[in-house]
């Protein structure tokens, strides 16, 4: 029974925030990594790119939900994203012309398209918080809890009980299908083709004829779409305010060079590395021990490593190993 107890406390404290915090972080690598595949330079602007979109996709919330119309028990923010992408990509869009297209046109070095895109990180910074303002926001509204603890107590007899937030899955099922698609549309559309060539050569694309403005415009927008739609199951999940995703770029970024640079696979996986490492290593594991060990193994402390303050901390210490030691990543992708 305590080895069923033990398994519970990890899988409620652990496990599936893990993993639903892997999945947000996966689809926030994907953009930055196709950023880096296709355009050539790394993206400091993403984490904000991420909260314009959700800013646009709660107030279109708020304004849904003004109207009197909701989901039942899903978020009424589903009926948002749409906005939140369309508000997103218009943005990106027009960074890109006003912007990057200059840049591009003049084959500048990528560590110059990395300095500009700082400068455009903190234009986004403030337009966000001037918009919504910089306090936290929360959004969510529907059935909090798949499951909660009580229920699972009295359904199971175990002295500890399971909690699943609706977020939860609800993140786990929109980053599949958002994954399937994605995989779909670039090996199986001419379009996606086509970026995965002027990926793999620029020149040799150029010469078959693609079209590198085009390209240029569809990364956009599926980099929009994907911001947009981690920065709202984020912000469901947990809550919303713009420095939180200025804060989540390091986990984001340590997530696409884990995996691989340019490799859609290993920012996946880099997600789930960075987000089970960070709540590993942050977790107080005594309630979980208790019921592993025998009592007289049993830990007097909280067997916490780091605390959870310095999080993001764990991200940038595998951020440097792995540039260290396999500058390439788990996917052997493009070296930084």
């Amino acid at each position: 029974m305590d080895l069923l107890n033990g398994l519970v406390a990890l899988a409620n404290f652990v496990l599936i925030p893990a993993t639903a915090y892997g999945a947000q972080l996966a689809l926030g690598a994907l953009g930055v990594t196709l950023i880096y595949g296709i355009l050539r330079f790394s993206n400091f602007a993403h984490g904000d790119t991420m909260a314009f979109g959700t800013m646009v996709t709660i107030l279109m919330t708020w304004g849904i939900q003004g109207m009197g119309i909701s989901l039942g028990p899903l978020p009424t923010a589903l009926l948002a994203i749409p906005f939140g992408i369309l508000g997103c990509a218009a943005l990106v869009l027009a960074t890109d012309r006003a912007v990057y297209r200059f840049y591009r046109a003049q084959r500048v070095a990528p560590v110059i398209l990395v300095i500009v895109s700082m400068g455009v990180m903190f234009v986004y910074n403030g337009l966000t918080r001037f918009i919504i303002g910089p306090d936290e926001q929360r959004f969510d509204d529907g059935a909090r809890f798949l499951i909660n603890a009580r229920q699972f107590k009295e359904m199971t007899g175990l002295d500890e009980g399971l909690a699943i937030r609706s977020t939860q899955v609800l993140t786990l099922v929109t980053a599949v299908v958002v994954v399937a698609a994605l995989f779909w549309f670039l090996n199986r559309t001419r379009t996606g083709k086509s970026m995965r060539a002027y990926s793999d050569n620029e020149d040799l694309a150029l010469l078959s004829g693609i079209d590198p403005e085009r390209v240029v415009r569809v990364t956009w927008l599926i980099v929009a779409g994907l911001a947009t739609i981690a920065g709202v199951l984020y912000g469901l999940d947990k809550s919303f305010k713009p420095f939180t995703y200025f804060q989540l770029l390091l986990p984001i970024f340590a997530a696409a060079i884990v995996g691989g640079l340019g490799s859609p696979l290993g920012a996946i996986a880099g997600g789930f590395v960075i987000a089970f490492s960070e709540v590993g290593i942050t977790y107080a594991w005594k309630k979980v021990l208790e019921y592993m060990l025998p009592e007289a193994l049993e830990p007097d402390g909280l067997v916490q490593l780091l605390s959870t303050e310095y999080k993001f901390a764990v991200s940038f210490v595998i951020l440097v190993i792995v540039l260290l030691f396999r500058p390439t990543g788990l996917f052997k992708g493009k070296s930084v």
